[in-house]
């Protein structure tokens, strides 16, 4: 394994260890590359596809150690979504709205577009790097895993 990976694994709460790793493997074995950068508040670990689109991110923050995921086919899947834990759909709803999809002129034209999904029976307009972003916990960790093959299915 990566001297790098193991570094950052060390900052994982132990209880997420082995989830991490189940991610990490999960991801690799099909065919993401793991970037590991340094930030301010920890280690961000990225997984990346060969044409360059961001799959995951782990994030070390205050709060404890988030998976942000970039789902690219939701809208094939998105009833998945009425599934999450309460906690979880709670974290979603209180994230940022895309001021792109709400008013294209208010956001940086370089940005790329947030996600328009419906979660139970709500229609949500979401920033695309704060939409997704669940702290890892015992109730989390199995949909979050879930979430990664429901998209990965998805993208073949």
């Amino acid at each position: 394994m990566d001297e790098k990976f193991c570094l950052f694994l060390e900052t994982v709460d132990d209880r997420y260890r082995d989830f991490v790793n189940q991610i990490h493997a999960y991801l690799t074995e099909k065919g993401c590359k793991c970037k590991i950068q340094t930030a301010k508040s920890g280690y961000t670990v990225s997984y990346v596809f060969n044409n360059n689109r961001t799959f995951a991110t782990f994030l070390s923050r205050k709060t404890g150690m988030k998976l942000r995921i970039y789902p690219k086919q939701l809208q094939k899947y998105q009833g998945f979504l009425d599934s999450l834990p309460e906690k979880m759909k709670e974290e979603i709803k209180k994230s940022s709205v895309c001021k792109r999809l709400v008013n294209p002129d208010e956001c940086n034209p370089k940005c790329v577009m947030g996600y328009a999904f419906i979660m139970d029976g709500e229609p949500y307009q979401k920033c695309r790097h704060m939409a997704f972003q669940p702290t890892l916990s015992e109730e989390n960790n199995p949909f979050l895993l879930r979430f990664l093959e429901y998209e990965l299915e998805n993208s073949c």
